[in-house]
């Protein structure tokens, strides 16, 4: 079993840029919001290795939500959803690779252009850490 080609079912994928556009935004200030929770909390020495301390909460924010719900806070709102190429739900491991390379990629400019490059002319709108793992992300409420 694989995932719909978009040529043959193109709701999977309308509007996918948009949707991820605002998830990352969500997420963006849903891990913010975790981090200044964690510089409080740890009497603001955490600022002294913050880019660690960013990486470390975002990398498990998004590795628990991808495993538990297929899609983070985010990705919920937007109403889409992170799934294998064959149609299958990740797994926690998965899950771990994705968010690693997304926040290694987060970490540089020319793999940021690249990955909406990929976006844009990929098949199945696939940015570069869900083509190096073989996933993407598709509209939520489509039923195959």
């Amino acid at each position: 079993m694989s995932l719909p080609h978009p040529l043959d079912e193109p709701e999977f994928y309308d509007h996918l840029m948009i949707k991820r556009f605002m998830a990352w935004v969500i997420d963006l200030v849903i891990t913010l919001v975790m981090v200044l929770v964690a510089l409080v909390l740890t009497g603001f020495l955490a600022i002294f290795i913050l880019p660690f301390v960013w990486a470390a909460i975002a990398i498990a924010y998004r590795t628990v939500m991808l495993t538990r719900y297929g899609a983070t806070l985010g990705m919920m709102v937007a109403s889409v959803r992170w799934v294998r190429l064959d149609a299958t739900r990740p797994d926690q491991t998965l899950a771990l690779w994705h968010s690693v390379i997304y926040a290694g990629s987060m970490s540089f400019v020319i793999p940021q252009i690249a990955s909406v490059a990929m976006m844009m002319i990929t098949p199945y709108r696939q940015g570069l850490n869900d083509w190096i793992l073989g996933t993407t992300i598709v509209n939520r409420y489509i039923e195959h």
